[in-house]
């Protein structure tokens, strides 16, 4: 499947879910988009929900379907942690999603194109893949001595940072410290249901 390129205020109204975190999108209408937005009252079925779980998760961290179910696969293969944790901790260690994290784009979606347009450094070698996985300890710079005007502007923001990921500031950088606690997480989110939804399929 290919990446999403519409309305993600549409998508989030869709799904009652705010990808943006900032819940902006459901503001104002808080009902499906569409002529029969506010219509549709019909409880879903068991499926139903599973899936709409599931979309909401693959949407908030913006990525495709292949790429999604191949980190379930990694995160079902620990035996160290429980799969609901181990996925969201895969998730939350991508290279994008770090660089969001740590306050320097605004959107998960400015994060990985500042990745992808090579950047960023992890532990002071250029990665522009944005679903490289971090491990605790690596050190996200920049490549410029001179950050981009956009990364500026998000620092200069005060995004909040979770506890896992330690930011300086006035030199742009900063470590993935430790792994995430399900409470740092989105609690909007039943990952039993997309555990529940995979476990059909594979």
């Amino acid at each position: 499947m290919s990446r999403y390129t519409g309305s993600t205020w549409k998508k989030s109204r869709h799904l009652s879910f705010s990808i943006l975190e900032t819940g902006d999108e459901l503001k104002k209408r808080a009902y499906g988009p569409g002529q029969h937005g506010q219509d549709r009252k019909r409880k879903p079925s068991e499926y139903g929900s599973q899936l709409a779980e599931k979309q909401k998760l693959r949407n908030y961290y913006g990525i495709s379907e292949k790429q999604f179910r191949r980190l379930f696969v990694m995160a079902k293969k620990d035996k160290t942690t429980v799969t609901g944790l181990a996925f969201f901790r895969i998730l939350e260690s991508r290279l994008d999603n770090l660089v969001y994290r740590m306050g320097f784009a605004r959107t998960r979606a400015a994060s990985r194109q500042l990745v992808n347009h090579g950047h960023v450094l992890v532990n002071g070698k250029k990665v522009d893949i944005a679903s490289y996985l971090c491990n605790v300890g690596d050190v996200i710079s920049f490549k410029e001595t001179s950050p981009l005007k956009v990364v500026k502007e998000s620092v200069e923001g005060k995004p909040t940072i979770p506890g896992f990921v330690t930011v300086e500031a006035e030199k742009f950088s900063g470590v993935f410290a430790r792994l995430p606690e399900r409470n740092e997480l989105p609690k909007d989110i039943n990952e039993a249901q997309i555990i529940e939804y995979y476990n059909r399929l594979l």
